[in-house]
């Protein structure tokens, strides 16, 4: 599923494309996604000026003139194509296409998402948190508010291991299996520690490790997994910074050599893959 940097990414691939543009044309060629479509999607954004643009969490939202949001979530496998309409040529709807809108700039919006896990919904530009997706999420990890104090606080008192509680968006807004992973190597904090033993410290160096993470990504224009690329078509490449995901077995590089390191080691907490060094994380 696309993270927090690979949306970002997204959303400013939309805001370049569309944002102050006017839609002429907009279609769905299914009635829903994971849910229903709002009724006379289409409709309501025909004519429509693009605002801005604005991410939350894993959730993009597209605000139009007559104060309405549109809602996207990618899902699984939901990519955004961004293309400029030639006019020799004829236009025709991708495989999986679910949703086109084109503008009066030129500009083609295609959402493709094979297996219909994504999500579009509009919702009022003034009641955009109080949206059922969004109402209850926590703060988003790379504003200047979310600190090592908010974070150690949201942490007390937790029993569950510290990775899990870092999914949970309650806590932190976004945050994903891959930077989790990530965040916690570099602040040196194992993934199975108990969440509520953080100190001050450790919840400064982890704060610290989660934006430089996520901006390290998203300046890399995310990490290409399966069916994500950027809207332009291009594949992002903080895959080939990763230090641990997905390198079970791999020497860790910046282990110091222990003869009882036996390289990254790969366990599962709560369905999902979690690599960590047990030298260096604890």
């Amino acid at each position: 599923m696309p993270e927090l940097p690979e949306v970002e990414t997204v959303m400013r691939g939309m805001r370049a494309h569309l944002e102050g543009h006017t839609i002429i044309r907009a279609e769905m060629h299914r009635p829903d996604l994971r849910w229903p479509m709002p009724a006379g999607l289409a409709a309501r954004l025909r004519g429509a000026r693009v605002e801005s643009f604005r991410r939350r969490a894993k959730y993009i939202l597209m605000r139009l003139d007559g104060g309405d949001s549109m809602l996207l979530h990618l899902g699984m496998s939901g990519r955004v194509n961004l293309t400029r309409l030639d006019p020799a040529l004829p236009v025709t709807v991708g495989r999986h296409e679910h949703v086109v809108i084109e503008t009066d700039e030129g500009c083609r919006f295609g959402l493709v998402d094979p297996r219909r896990f994504g999500a579009i919904d509009l919702v009022r530009t003034t009641a955009e948190d109080a949206h059922r997706l969004l109402a209850g999420l926590g703060p988003e990890p790379l504003d200047r508010t979310f600190t090592s104090k908010v974070l150690q606080q949201a942490l007390a008192g937790r029993r569950t291991p510290l990775k899990t509680a870092l999914l949970d968006q309650r806590l932190v807004a976004g945050l994903g299996n891959i930077y989790v992973c990530e965040a916690l190597y570099r602040s040196r904090l194992s993934p199975v520690r108990e969440a509520g033993t953080v100190t001050p410290a450790e919840a400064g160096r982890l704060v610290k490790a989660i934006k430089a993470v996520l901006s390290e990504a998203i300046a890399a224009g995310g990490s290409s997994l399966r069916d994500y690329v950027q809207p332009d078509g291009e594949l992002g490449y903080f895959q080939h910074a990763w230090r641990v995901y997905g390198r079970e077995g791999e020497p860790c590089p910046d282990c110091p050599g222990e003869p009882d390191c036996n390289g990254i080691q790969r366990i599962v907490q709560a369905g999902r893959s979690s690599f960590f060094c047990p030298i260096l994380q604890n």
